[in-house]
């Protein structure tokens, strides 16, 4: 049932190019909630086995080359289903009002959504990089065409930073093909791998997949690519695609590689703690509200790399939870900035945007800032604190010293969010603050939505993690680097 996910938002994205105009929103909302609804069907059966990657699908595709249409699923990748199920309707909603090329527009979204189906559940490697390079193409559309700050500039930089990741991941699948004979995941899983050439061939497979996720210092193209983008594409970057090298470093590089991934974890330890405090910091000097966003997606993107490093079930799962969780909040984060400020006031500049009493013009939008501000700070109640907690108890038992600099990343974290929210809704004229607010269009029905399913999902996670922590565990704990 679970494969349906990505033949249903394929087949809406090629209806959309030939159905009228009027009813593009609708159809492209109709399949991203089929989509998550299939997503959520599967995660409440309870005879599905979570624990391990179990095949969904098998169906001969190249057997020459030993390739075969192999889709799978645990609980790893039933928690990325279920997020990029969310982050797709938030993004529909959030779009509503798109009328110039709107066919064109959630054509290309759609696009986006179900590739990324297609690497959560792949089974084979040859698909898993098929469906992951799928991806580019349609975002890179997505910005240049539809986007606003240096959208051409932002999107080729995107697309050349993945196609330079997608370069050294192809090499890495290269060697695996040649010295494991196979595609096929679970089999190569079990293969004993040379440790000279695990030395080698994982740091190239993961880097490759890293520069998707964000790893410093080849994190430039989120910040540039998430202020080009228009708010639905800064979303699905912000809420799938960075999950998506995160994603295939842990099923790919990692578990195959698992001395490999010894060798190198301590860099990675490195790397992830240092573009922590670094994004953190540079956010606190940005004066584009979505470049303190962006900044903000790698620090938090950090956790998860830190959380991979750990090495131990708790750091992981800890790092799996913060994919859903930062998800979630980094889309929330991006639709008021991009969406319910910047269309109504036309500008982004926090200099600009302070004193215009925004909190009492638009209410409900300062409501849902001051919630996802609460849930990037890792506040207690909301998902970003339960993941962030998880990864540094995961931490403290492999790397104590990365917990206490890490602490000061969460400071600085703090320190931005506070000055963005504080310059952007809060900075009030003293001189002025019985003058009226300015008259603004109001918050719209499909923007409370897409802000209420995803405050819905930081909160319902935050308060009981245990209900996607019970899948992702059993999972993790079948992972081969943690043997």
């Amino acid at each position: 049932m679970i494969a349906w996910t990505i033949y249903v938002t394929f087949a809406g994205a090629i209806v959309l190019l030939v159905l009228p105009r009027v009813f593009a929103r609708w159809l492209a909302l109709v399949t991203a909630i089929a989509g998550f609804a299939i997503g959520v069907a599967t995660f409440c059966q309870h005879d599905v086995d979570l624990a391990h990657f179990r095949t969904v699908v098998r169906v001969p595709w190249v057997p020459a080359l030993g390739m075969n249409y192999h889709l799978a699923l645990d609980g790893i990748s039933l928690t990325l289903v279920l997020v990029t199920g969310i982050a797709a309707i938030s993004a529909v909603l959030f779009s509503w009002d798109v009328t110039d090329r709107a066919n064109e527009f959630f054509f290309w979204l759609l696009l986006v959504v179900g590739g990324s189906y297609g690497v959560f559940l792949s089974a084979d490697l040859f698909l898993l990089f098929l469906f992951y390079e799928l991806v580019i193409v349609p975002k890179y559309f997505l910005i240049a065409i539809f986007g606003s700050t240096n959208k051409e500039y932002g999107a080729m930089k995107l697309t050349l930073y993945s196609f330079f990741g997608g370069a050294l991941v192809f090499l890495g699948i290269i060697a695996i093909y040649v010295t494991g004979g196979s595609l096929d995941l679970n089999q190569l899983a079990q293969f004993q791998f040379t440790p000279q050439l695990q030395s080698w061939a994982f740091p190239i497979l993961f880097l490759g997949f890293a520069v998707l996720a964000g790893i410093w210092p080849l994190h430039t193209w989120a910040p540039t690519g998430h202020v080009a983008a228009p708010t639905a594409g800064s979303m699905l970057l912000a809420g799938i695609v960075m999950k998506l090298g995160a994603y295939a470093g842990l099923r790919v590089a990692m578990n195959l590689f698992p001395q490999g991934f010894q060798m190198w974890r301590t860099a990675i330890a490195v790397l992830a703690v240092v573009g922590i405090v670094y994004a953190a910091a540079v956010a606190l000097r940005q004066r584009d509200l979505k470049f303190v966003i962006g900044y903000s997606s790698v620090s938090h993107m950090g956790f998860v790399l830190l959380g991979f490093a750990t090495a131990n079930v708790f750091g992981v799962s800890g790092a799996v939870l913060q994919m859903f969780s930062h998800g979630v909040i980094g889309a929330l984060l991006f639709a008021v900035a991009g969406r319910m400020i910047y269309r109504r006031t036309r500008t982004r500049e926090l200099d600009a945007l302070s004193g215009m009493n925004l909190s009492r013009a638009l209410p409900f939008a300062a409501f849902t800032f001051v919630v996802a501000s609460a849930a990037s700070m890792g506040i207690p109640g909301f998902s970003g604190f339960a993941a962030e907690i998880t990864i540094l108890i995961g931490a403290w038992k492999s790397y104590p010293l990365a917990v206490w600099i890490t602490g000061a990343g969460m400071v600085l974290v703090a320190a931005f969010t506070l000055r963005a929210l504080k310059r952007s809704f809060f900075d009030v004229d003293l001189a002025n603050t019985a003058a009226a607010p300015p008259e603004m269009e109001p918050i719209t029905i499909p923007e409370k939505l897409g802000a209420g399913l995803l405050m819905f999902a930081t909160l319902a996670v935050g308060l009981y993690p245990k209900l996607l922590l019970d899948r992702i565990q059993p999972a993790v704990e079948a992972m081969r680097f943690l043997k």
